[in-house]
């Protein structure tokens, strides 16, 4: 196979030792499966393999041909492939890349293709260091993350390659991937049986992720092999998922879909929901403490002043966790779960941050009007400042803005809960100074 990683080494055996998913990787972009809009005509990657190839970040959930697409481009372009992983790789690794790049360019003409799998694993100085080799051609970076690169990769990087989505497989795509590879057993296994829910029933488990139901068909073999039998059937496959069940990549798309869901169901008032998806995390070997994380997050943002004890409850469940660690404090953990499930709901604080924005961004350097300024260092301010505890009700109706934004309202208080009073109370201040306002 033109580009194998094993061409050269005469060793079929290590070959063999190899993942299912690395030895049925495809060798051509029309036999990547599940990607149609990038690989099929009109897709960017096809244009790519046809034209020239730029520097590009390919995004998405584990399993859904990152790697593969990068190796058949390369192969493609004829250029020199050379993988690395930002988890095991330096900047001293890049450098020496980039100085054979060159000696590639001047002895042979052709151009070197660096995959930097997980490169979101590159702190911001270290992927700093891939952009004058990326802006002066010296290599084409392929990068590959599961992660958001919006989040985790520089700006400057971003700005300076395509960013190109793989999207999840669905179970349709799966069946695919599946089939294809029992169609070929005998190239890596020997000839044999399945059962025909089998291979269904193993695309709807995966999630998405070709690499592991590879992985799991292939387990499949070894159990039929130790049972000596010629067919592979369901209980075999309940058998196996045991170690699969609760697969969950906590740095990939797999963990944020979780946490969206966790935080969806908070937000959506079901404490079941909440609570299911809360428990999938921990036992697919989440960091509890980002989980506690977001429940102070969503505290404040999803609960905000319609309940300010559910800040509180969150930040207690942060610091039962640090004192106490698992598995004790998955029960103030849940407690903080349903009781944010069963709170009064507002965003009234986020969107007065947005409003806030909108306002700054409008009006950047307003003055600070005279009665609100120090006196210590300008004894010539004349406009007194009135004490707001002197007078009834501990309320004056005085002006706290400069005259340019008079009116300005950036706060509208949500009419459930605790935030219910503030309504009311606020409308009554802000009429009294609007009448102050109109009386001067």
């Amino acid at each position: 196979m033109p580009g194998d990683l094993f061409d050269g080494l005469g060793d079929e055996r290590r070959r063999e030792a190899a993942p299912l998913s690395f030895r049925l990787r495809p060798q051509l972009l029309s036999e990547v499966i599940g990607q149609e809009r990038l690989t099929g005509p009109d897709g960017i990657l096809a244009a790519m393999a046809r034209g020239r190839l730029r520097s590009s970040i390919f995004y998405g959930p584990p399993g859904t041909g990152k790697t593969t697409v990068a190796e058949i481009l390369a192969r493609d372009q004829q250029m020199a492939y050379v993988p690395l992983s930002a988890v095991a790789t330096g900047i001293a690794d890049v450098r020496k890349v980039a100085d054979q790049a060159r000696s590639r360019w001047g002895l042979e003409g052709r151009g070197t293709v660096l995959f930097l799998d997980e490169i979101h694993r590159f702190s911001k100085s270290q992927q700093d260091v891939l952009l004058p080799f990326v802006e002066d051609g010296t290599f084409v970076l392929l990068g590959a993350t599961t992660e958001n690169p919006w989040v985790s990769l520089n700006n400057a990087l971003i700005s300076r390659c395509l960013l190109i989505e793989f999207r999840a497989l669905d179970a349709t795509h799966i069946e695919q991937v599946l089939a294809r590879a029992w169609e070929k057993r005998q190239q890596w296994w020997r000839d044999a049986a399945i059962d025909d829910v089998v291979l269904k029933s193993l695309a709807r488990r995966v999630g998405g992720d070709a690499r592991m139901a590879l992985g799991v068909l292939e387990r499949l073999t070894v159990v039929a092999d130790s049972r000596k039998a010629d067919r592979i059937t369901e209980e075999m496959l309940g058998q196996v998922w045991k170690d699969f069940a609760y697969f969950y990549d906590a740095k990939g798309d797999h963990h944020y879909d979780l946490a969206s869901a966790f935080i969806k169901s908070i937000r959506g008032s079901d404490p079941d929901a909440a609570l299911y998806w809360m428990g999938r995390m921990l036992r697919g070997g989440e960091d509890p403490r980002f989980i506690v994380r977001r429940l102070l997050v969503h505290a404040a943002e999803d609960i905000g002043l319609a309940d300010p004890r559910a800040l509180l409850v969150a930040h207690a469940a942060s610091s039962a966790l640090e004192t106490v660690g698992l598995p004790e404090a998955r029960i103030p953990m849940a407690e903080a779960v349903l009781y944010l499930s069963m709170a009064p709901k507002s965003n009234s604080v986020v969107k007065a941050l947005a409003e806030l924005d909108q306002a700054l961004e409008r009006w950047p350097n307003e003055p600070v009007p005279d009665a609100l300024r120090d006196r210590s260092y300008n004894p010539r301010i004349t406009e007194s400042y009135r004490y707001p505890h002197n007078a009834p009700d501990h309320f004056l109706p005085d002006p706290y803005l400069s005259p340019a934004l008079e009116g300005l309202t950036l706060y509208d208080p949500s009419d459930q809960g605790e935030e219910r009073g503030f309504l009311v109370r606020l409308a009554e201040w802000r009429q009294k100074r609007r009448q102050a306002s109109q009386r001067d």
